[in-house]
């Protein structure tokens, strides 16, 4: 068996891609992993193993197939998929594969990071998941239609959130609970 170590960030980024580039440091999805980083590089003990450090890193204008393949490898390696949903997270190629790939090969649980939201009451209301986070769904079909497959976490762009999210065991793909949308209760 694999050594699942690993959370798989998955962000859009316009294509084709390359981190050395400015263009993709104007890509806010982008910059949200990019924080990830530099918060494990200020402390190690933040709970996030980047699988893109795994595989050595594909060259911008690599061929579809040999990008795929990479990304199926950090996939094979992760304990679950962190995904960065913004207003600005467009419908890729890539993004697609990811989550299709690892909801529907690898059964990942996913944590939903919500940039845009900064608390637990933007996500949830004591009616259910706020319009504002269903719309975002739409701009990615492929989780959309198959969220509830897996566990999946739904958290706002705060930090003490992110770090109990990357902790809990419930979205590792070793232990995860069952299939569903879960969310932070309200305070």
């Amino acid at each position: 068996m694999v050594n699942r170590t690993a959370n798989y960030a998955a962000f859009y980024v316009a294509e084709p891609f390359n981190e050395s580039n400015l263009g993709a440091n104007a890509t806010p999805d982008f910059l949200y992993y990019n924080q990830f980083r530099a918060w494990k590089g200020m402390d190690s003990s933040f709970p996030f193993v980047d699988a893109h450090a795994k595989t050595y890193n594909v060259r911008d204008g690599s061929e579809w197939e040999t990008l795929k393949k990479r990304l199926h490898e950090r996939l094979n390696a992760s304990k679950n998929i962190v995904l960065f949903l913004s207003s600005n997270t467009k419908n890729s190629r890539a993004l697609r594969e990811e989550i299709d790939y690892g909801i529907n090969i690898e059964g990942l649980p996913v944590i939903v990071i919500y940039p845009d939201f900064k608390e637990k009451s933007d996500i949830w209301s004591s009616t259910g998941m706020r319009k504002q986070i269903t719309n975002l769904w739409d701009k990615l079909p492929v989780f959309r239609d198959n969220m509830y497959k897996v566990a999946t976490l739904h958290v706002p762009y705060k930090k003490s959130l992110i770090v109990s999210a990357l902790e809990d065991a419930d979205f590792k793909v070793q232990t995860m609970t069952k299939a569903g949308a879960y969310h932070y209760k309200l305070d």
